[in-house]
């Protein structure tokens, strides 16, 4: 019988690593404050072409941009968290299913004991 288990990926902090991270995080806060102009623009726009409920639009779409401000607070915290981060330190980078072969008579514990997969600049260093 072959199960499904989820297997962490781990990434090992490089300078290269750091770096891209860093664009990454970057781009997101950029996107995220693009789309908080382009929400603000909208509400404007649906304000003048109603006429009442300002206070259901302006709900709304301060919800929805309140929303992308707590993401660009995350994303500027990961930034400071990666520019202290020490380089060789693991990142949990996210997680992969894998199928696992399991037979009558095998140890479970062996079968469900911790397995990861690191990673150092986009190369597999080690599976365990």
């Amino acid at each position: 019988m072959k199960i499904i288990k989820k297997i962490p990926i781990k990434k090992v902090v490089t300078d290269h690593s750091k770096e891209q991270l860093a664009e990454e995080y970057q781009i997101k806060i950029f996107k995220l404050e693009q789309e908080c102009e382009q929400l603000k623009f909208e509400q404007k726009k649906m304000e003048q072409q109603t006429v009442g409920k300002k206070e259901d639009i302006a709900a709304k779409f301060s919800k929805r941009i309140a929303s992308r401000q707590d993401h660009i607070k995350w994303y500027k915290y990961k930034l400071e968290q990666l520019q202290v981060l020490p380089l060789g330190s693991q990142v949990q980078e996210g997680e992969v299913e894998a199928l696992i072969e399991i037979e009558e008579g095998m140890n479970w514990q062996e079968v469900m004991e911790e397995k990861s997969i690191t990673i150092k600049d986009g190369i597999i260093t080690k599976i365990t």
